[in-house]
């Protein structure tokens, strides 16, 4: 944008004698030069300026006009934009004032006169923004607490606001750290003029922060959950900072120093936590100064730019049991025992058992007495009912665990809703002919589209010996059953990780390669091994027997599959593990509790919630999804969903969640997240006939500073892009005032014409009549110096 004004030769009387004047002025001097003797260069310069001194006094007789056009006085609008974002209490290096004062003392009427030259041309609007944008009369209401620096959502709320206005320009003034992901339009011409006014240095003070956090969980039970930040530090170079982790009361988790190198830093640091209780949790990784070896420095603001970046909340999801796992052995043995002992140390896992302890016997084999059709193992039970004893052709099973006593009466379940309640299927040493093709098919589906988890032991009806061989079940396995692999021996049964077996956590037990490798040494030597082909395409072995790891016969198999993930143990006798020592023995109990977490790990409940990812703007809308099944994970529609949130202030909110277009089952809400901090919501469904069907919780973590201050420097290429883009300028702080005097003379939707006489503006008179004094001294000066006539 450019100032606007020409100089014209109006059409008088006067014209042709000036020119005429001219033409004789310049002919005279001229020929009065050529006679001189000397031709050197004074000559020369002597002659240019009294033909300019000539010059200059017979434009005195024209009188040039001097016109343009400036914005009517009143007609345009302008508005001014001022951040009101928590970055703004930085505080610059060298400097003694933070930025928010900077703009407080810009903005105040009493100490400068720029916005009153502003509203004397303009219609004058003022505004404040943060993570919306606000209207304001005198600019009182700025306190720079804002958590988010919405730069091209204010732009943009502008430019629709006065679109059909005349709207002049848009002043902002700011530091320029956007954080909604800003994306100016580059074309200029659908745009208003934006002139950015950077507030603070685009260099960086001393400041510590946490940039970034992430969560890894696994099922190894010594640390399940492992929290990795990222520490930087500009400015403190040789000073000792401290990394702590706390947990959502406070307390101290674990503190980790860091001694700083350089300048420049960054620094990358894991904790490993094993929490003491299940469901949503919080904790926090922050980072300050150490004052003295056990003493750190959390509230010196002096020392750094900002504290606000200082801290990050993060969520575990550690889950809400119980988990429940049908185990379905073919026969009593050791390896159930020892399973039951080891999840008995885990209150969030249930094992319930269903152990067969007699085949079914042929019905023309009657072995009772005479007319006694029922099983005589039986004999003796108070239940004696000939509807319900077990017969000679039905098998004699155990159940163990059971949440009542009508759970499995009727053996392995036949339905979905029966079997769909468990999180996750053990078989072990029972063979096919045990079950239906319907009840396989089932257990298929129980992993393919309910999402739990099947898990096959070895033993010797168990895989190709058990004739699973083209059953549906075989369909879920992770290896091959159609052959066996021929002259393979093995004369010594040692298990060893493969090198996917070391990159899984729940397959280790110890927390260091080396220590891992020693009791791998140690543990003994199986009998039993059920010898697969090879392994399916999806599937990882992370097991294996002989060879070095990888080329051995496979042992621990695991794969994903549909919804659901399945493995399979080719060993038949882990139980001798345990008979080792008291040692091996807590060794294997761990072993098969990091198993089962894993195999029941992410199996979806009937009802659960989803939250979406942190939103990446301010104000955004967070998604809060709730899925509804009914027993045979089918659908449901017809319920009522409602979602409370505990908001970090200690408030909890109750919203309405509402079915979603285009997928049954499948209900919305939406929150906005306005404050930091760790959010816990809970869905809760209720019945057509108002009875509540169940719960599912979720959790996040929202640190909107996180965003703010994540880089602490002004961003001034950002504010010279967008006015690039609008056709307007950066406009540095202290030439406000001449920029808002100029601004009338620029171009504007609604301007005006204005001619003046050129002598008429000020000074040009007195500066016309020095240039020919000056022209003319120079020639008669030059004239008396080198002697010419």
């Amino acid at each position: 944008m450019t100032l606007l004004a020409t100089v014209t030769i109006p059409q008088t009387v006067w014209v042709w004698p000036a020119a005429i004047l001219a033409l004789a002025a310049t002919g005279l001097l001229v020929w009065t030069y050529r006679r001189s003797p000397r031709n050197d260069p004074a000559g020369r310069i002597a002659f240019v300026a009294k033909l300019l001194g000539v010059f200059v006094l017979t434009m005195c007789l024209i009188e040039p006009l001097w016109s343009g056009r400036r914005a009517k006085s009143g007609a345009n609008l302008f508005v001014v934009i001022a951040d009101n974002s928590a970055s703004m209490n930085i505080r610059d290096p060298d400097s003694d004032r933070t930025r928010g004062e900077i703009l407080r003392d810009a903005l105040d009427v009493t100490r400068t006169d720029w916005l009153a030259a502003l509203a004397d041309s303009f219609q004058f609007r003022m505004y404040t923004f943060d993570s919306r944008l606000r209207r304001t009369s005198n600019f009182s209401e700025l306190t720079f607490e804002g958590a988010a620096s919405t730069i091209g959502a204010a732009l943009q709320a502008v430019g629709e606001r006065y679109r059909d206005r005349p709207l002049a320009g848009v002043l902002l003034m700011t530091d320029g750290n956007a954080t909604d992901g800003l994306a100016q339009s580059a074309d200029p011409s659908g745009e208003p003029p934006v002139y950015p006014v950077v507030i603070g240095r685009d260099r960086a003070g001393r400041d510590l922060s946490v940039a970034n956090v992430s969560v890894s969980q696994t099922a190894f039970e010594d640390a399940p959950v492992i929290v990795q930040a990222d520490i930087e530090a500009a400015g403190f170079a040789g000073q000792i900072v401290a990394v702590e982790l706390t947990d959502e009361s406070g307390g101290l988790v674990e503190r980790q120093t860091w001694k700083v190198s350089k300048n420049d830093e960054r620094q990358v640091f894991r904790f490993r936590v094993r929490p003491s209780r299940a469901g949503i949790l919080f904790y926090q990784v922050r980072v300050a100064r150490v004052l003295s070896d056990d003493a750190s420095d959390p509230t010196a603001s002096h020392s750094e730019a900002t504290l606000a970046n200082n801290a990050r909340t993060v969520v575990v999801d550690r889950g809400e049991g119980p988990y429940r796992i049908l185990y379905v052995a073919g026969r009593p043995n050791w390896e159930y025992k020892f399973l039951q002992r080891a999840v008995s140390e885990d209150d969030q896992v249930q094992m319930v058992g269903l152990i067969r302890v007699a085949r079914r016997e042929p019905k023309y084999d009657w072995r009772g007495r005479s007319g006694e059709q029922s099983n005589p193992l039986y004999r003796g039970f108070d239940n004696q009912d000939r509807e319900e004893t077990e017969a000679y052709d039905q098998p004699v099973l155990v159940r163990l665990n059971t949440r009542d006593a009508a759970e499995l009466q009727e053996g392995f379940p036949k339905t979905a809703e029966l079997l769909f309640g468990y999180h996750a299927v053990i078989l072990d040493d029972i063979e096919a002919a045990f079950f239906t093709h319907d009840q396989m098919d089932l257990l298929r589906r129980f992993v393919t589209e309910r999402g739990g988890g099947f898990f096959m032991l070895g033993g010797k009806d168990s895989f190709r010996e058990g004739g699973f061989d083209r059953t549906p079940i075989s369909s879920i396995l992770p290896v091959y059953l159609d052959r066996v692999p021929q002259n393979v021996t093995n004369s010594t049964i040692r298990i060893t990780l493969t090198r996917e077996g070391w990159l899984e956590p729940w397959t280790r037990l110890r927390d260091n390669e080396q220590a891992e490798r020693e009791r791998l040494g140690t543990m003994p030597d199986f009998r039993v091994l059920n010898r697969v082909r090879s392994t399916k395409a999806a599937a990882r072995t992370v097991g294996t027997i002989g060879g070095d790891g990888a080329e051995g016969l496979p042992a621990l198999i695991v794969q994903r599959i549909g919804h659901g993930r399945s493995a399979a143990l080719t060993v038949g006798d882990i139980w001798r593990w345990g008979m080792q020592s008291p040692e091996a023995r807590e060794d294997m109990n761990k072993f098969w509790r990091q198993t089962l977490r894993w195999l029941v790990a992410d199996v979806p409940g009937r009802i659960s919630l989803q939250v979406a990812d942190e939103p990446d703007r301010a104000n955004d809308v967070m998604p809060l999804r709730v899925r509804v099944r009914s027993e045979s994970f089918e659908p449901m529609d017809s319920v009522s969903v409602a979602v409370e949130v505990d908001q970090p202030q200690g408030q909890t909110l109750r919203l309405t969640a509402t079915p979603a277009a285009g997928e049954s089952g499948l209900f919305e809400s939406a929150y906005v997240p306005r404050v930091s901090g760790g959010y816990r919501a809970r869905a809760v469904v209720t019945g057509p006939d108002g009875i509540e069907i169940g719960r599912a919780q979720a959790g996040w973590a929202t640190d909107l500073e996180a965003r703010e201050f994540r880089s602490i420097k002004a961003n001034r290429p950002l504010l010279e892009q967008i006015a690039r883009q609008t056709g307007g300028r950066v406009v540095e702080i202290d030439e406000l005032e001449r920029f808002a005097r100029s601004l009338p003379n620029r171009e504007a939707p609604i301007s005006e014409f204005w001619v003046r006489p050129l002598w008429d503006l000020p000074g040009v008179l007195p500066a016309v009549f020095l240039l020919v004094v000056l022209c003319l001294a120079v020639e008669w000066t030059l004239r008396r110096w080198k002697g010419m006539p």
